[in-house]
């Protein structure tokens, strides 16, 4: 029976498991005692595999290579960065992704860290278990601007919410759907008009060549001072050193992340001292409903594939391939 490892956080309530066993599948979870963003944890557990419901973890060629089964990597969310895809494409493996189920789980924590920074957390957390009793106010969030690069289906989830919380909106997008904008009163702006105008900058772009360190020193600098960095998007969009250098300098007064250059956050990370940063571990797009939903579309992709079919919307390689076949391995 063909094996699938599940590395992506999972509970037994999860609908994979009896949809791809439905389908011939034997279905495993990974241990959750390894570290599995190391590959050479990984490897045993993974070599014989036939497709992953993969989580976050880095896919090398190295790594690839050596699993001369695997059909399909189902990446349970919407970023792909840590595959190697031209490996991918190589080795005729199949890179999916489940999109269009975890955007209001993003923006949903794209504003549970935007609100805890503007409110002053951790700080006021600390503070109390300090057994510290400072009572200072802060900016009010309505009526500020809030800045939003990349306006794709997280983008304008997050834009309703910051309509309804009575801020304004400016966003940045190359290719926006104007009709959205006009209901909703976004208006469009440069890139870097929308940093020296905002009082909060969200990130909410795909990782890419033109897009890594897109926050560095010098977009730093054109911020307004005393505004505030969430990225709920992908770790490098933002140079770190220079990050941490505008947060030490007051130039921002804080940030809000749940995505870093080096996942997991390494232990002497000095985003781990500063007590005007809200850190989450890459968890923003994850909530029961998000959870069930990229589950199942990962599962589903993976049997439609084995069944001969193409789920192109789901699918994030291999273009112009038309003679993928799932029995060309193994």
């Amino acid at each position: 029976m063909p094996k699938i490892i599940c590395t992506a956080l999972s509970t037994d309530a999860g609908p994979h498991t009896e949809m791809l066993t439905k389908a011939g599948f034997e279905v495993v979870d990974a241990p959750r005692n390894v570290d599995l963003y190391q590959p050479a944890n990984l490897l045993p557990i993974v070599r014989d595999c036939v497709a992953v419901v993969a989580g976050s973890e880095p896919w090398p060629e190295s790594l690839i290579a050596a699993c001369p089964k695997l059909r399909v990597l189902a990446r349970t969310g919407v970023g792909f960065d840590a595959i190697d895809v031209p490996a991918c494409d190589r080795h005729r493996v199949i890179v999916a992704t489940t999109p269009g189920v975890n955007h209001h789980a993003v923006a949903e924590h794209t504003f549970a860290l935007l609100l805890g920074v503007a409110r002053g957390f951790p700080s006021r957390d600390q503070y109390v278990r300090a057994c510290t009793w400072i009572r200072a106010s802060t900016p009010r969030v309505m009526g500020t601007t809030l800045g939003i690069v990349g306006l794709g289906r997280i983008g304008r989830a997050v834009a309703t919410r910051a309509v309804g919380l009575g801020m304004k909106v400016v966003a940045y997008e190359p290719y926006p759907q104007k009709e959205f904008c006009e209901q909703w009163g976004v208006e469009l702006a440069s890139f870097e008009d929308l940093l020296a105008r905002s009082d909060y900058v969200t990130l909410h772009l795909p990782m890419s060549a033109e897009t890594k360190h897109v926050m560095n020193a010098k977009t730093f600098a054109i911020m307004k001072p005393g505004s505030v960095l969430i990225n709920t998007a992908r770790g490098l969009l933002v140079d770190e050193t220079a990050l941490v250098e505008a947060l030490q300098s007051g130039h921002l007064r804080g940030a809000g992340l749940d995505v870093f250059e080096v996942e997991p956050l390494p232990g002497d990370s000095p985003l781990l001292k500063m007590n005007n940063v809200l850190l989450s571990g890459h968890l923003a797009g994850l909530d029961h409903e998000s959870h069930h939903d990229t589950l199942e579309m990962s599962a589903n992709t993976i049997i439609s594939l084995s069944k001969g079919e193409w789920p192109t919307e789901a699918i994030r390689n291999l273009r112009g391939v038309t003679d993928w076949k799932w029995s060309e391995k193994g």
